[in-house]
């Protein structure tokens, strides 16, 4: 499939195309790139920010070719699905998908790179960051809306959401690693909860978010929103552990 580029973007198709060429040649590194990486590069004077995406494995290969959308093109629909709900996150600006005979070979996606304070995981290990209370409220009030329109965060972990201060008081959420994610007409109570799952283990924070969401959320009082909330965190952070110990035993076992 070629190069495909949102339509405000068209005058930079040729830069954009340059930059995937040279992806590997070239570009800032930006994080560890474990597994995606992701490198900077300056368009007209601006950072823009480019994944490519770990290359799938045989039967993944085949899935994206044929039966379902690669993670950078789901990546960039989905931003563009939620600029159109008036939801927070940087501005796509083209995907690409390199196909060859057996499937995806590899795939990027590209976006505007943005520059902010804090994400959601500085909350959780610094309790005395500056307004973390105000910022945690915010936040929650972000989540609240989210969930009205019907948006289904599927990896809403720390990480995942850039926090940027835009006035005195008050803050902006952004969401980035955007390729899972559901879209519903209305979500129900159990889904709303279990957004918040993986977010933090500390019941404190689970208590200040659970009144917040009980503030605009009317069909539940306070005390059972934090026990859904909270419920639903102990069940995550039980299962990743197991998963977290059965790992360790496998990696004994092979050595």
């Amino acid at each position: 499939m070629p190069l495909k580029i949102r339509e405000k973007f068209k005058v930079d198709e040729k830069d954009i195309k340059e930059i995937l060429n040279n992806f590997s040649s070239s570009g800032e590194l930006f994080g560890n790139g474990d597994r995606n990486k992701i490198k900077l590069f300056k368009l007209d004077g601006k950072t823009i920010n480019v994944k490519s995406f770990k290359v799938p494995n045989l039967i993944n290969k085949i899935a994206y070719k044929y039966f379902r959308k690669s993670k950078a093109r789901r990546s960039f629909e989905y931003a563009t699905i939620l600029l159109e709900k008036g939801i927070g996150t940087p501005a796509p600006l083209a995907f690409f998908e390199n196909f060859n005979f057996l499937g995806l070979k590899d795939s990027y996606y590209v976006s505007e790179h943005l520059v902010t304070e804090l994400t959601y995981r500085e909350l959780v290990e610094i309790p005395d960051f500056v307004e973390h209370d105000r910022i945690l409220r915010q936040f929650t009030k972000f989540c609240f809306d989210l969930h009205e329109k019907g948006v289904e965060f599927l990896d809403h972990s720390p990480g995942n959401t850039l926090i940027k201060k835009i006035e005195e008081n008050n803050y902006a959420f952004f969401l980035v690693d955007l390729n899972r994610m559901n879209f519903h007409n209305q979500m129900s109570f159990e889904q709303r909860m279990n957004n918040f799952r993986r977010l933090t283990p500390k019941k404190e924070m689970i208590a200040v978010m659970s009144n917040e969401y009980s503030k605009f959320y009317t069909e539940k009082n306070e005390t059972e929103i934090f026990e859904k909330m909270w419920q639903a965190t102990v069940d995550f952070q039980e299962s990743f552990a197991k998963k977290k110990r059965l790992k360790k035993k496998l990696k004994f076992w092979k050595s």
